[in-house]
């Protein structure tokens, strides 16, 4: 049975998910998460689209993309591609990297939009990888506060992020307003509501 094809619309955001085979690691070291945040800003220079917000799991990864005049499936397909090539060859692997297709999900307001950018930065800290969240190397929200790269020697290779349209939505332009409202939301279990069906 042939897959169902993907609506996508030119100017829509989309909260993106993709999970590693069987729930296995798909990052093994730092030179891996280096590897995907490159492959990440190659694509933003060879099919424009608008970032706004990424965080790397160990097992999977979460992007709320912008999509321009390029398929949102072209995209990923270029990236995760990629990836997977690096990934197989470097560990002597053969096979799907990624578990099925990766998921989507329409951003239809700014209620949602705000919620799934928490969401996605509080990750790793929800995840018990470490106590703050902003320290978190492999994700965008150190940007949002305008901090350094957590890192000593941050990625060479990092994608543009957008921060303007969520932080539109707060008083304080800085991030300080939106690191409150993220960290109010650290014991909210919404994870159930912004996970993705398609």
């Amino acid at each position: 049975m042939p897959r169902k094809l993907r609506v996508w619309h030119p100017g829509e955001i989309y909260h993106i998910t993709a999970r590693g085979n069987h729930k296995e690691k798909i990052f093994l070291d730092t030179r891996d998460y280096r590897k995907y945040l490159t492959y990440l800003t190659d694509a933003q220079k060879n099919y424009p689209y608008r970032l706004h917000a990424y965080c790397l799991m160990p097992n999977h990864v979460h992007l709320l993309m912008e999509m321009s005049e390029v398929p949102l499936s072209q995209v990923i397909k270029n990236i995760h591609t990629r990836y997977a090539m690096y990934f197989n060859f470097k560990y002597d692997k053969v096979g799907h990297l990624f578990q099925d297709r990766f998921k989507s999900k329409i951003v239809h307001s700014s209620d949602y939009l705000l919620k799934v950018s928490s969401y996605i930065h509080l990750n790793p800290s929800k995840a018990g990888l470490l106590t703050k969240a902003e320290n978190y190397p492999w994700s965008s929200y150190y940007h949002y506060l305008n901090n350094p790269h957590p890192l000593s020697s941050p990625p060479l290779f990092l994608p543009d992020i957008l921060t303007q349209k969520v932080l539109s939505y707060f008083p304080d332009k800085n991030g300080l307003d939106y690191h409150g409202f993220v960290n109010s939301h650290f014991n909210e279990d919404n994870g159930e509501e912004l996970l993705i069906v398609e």
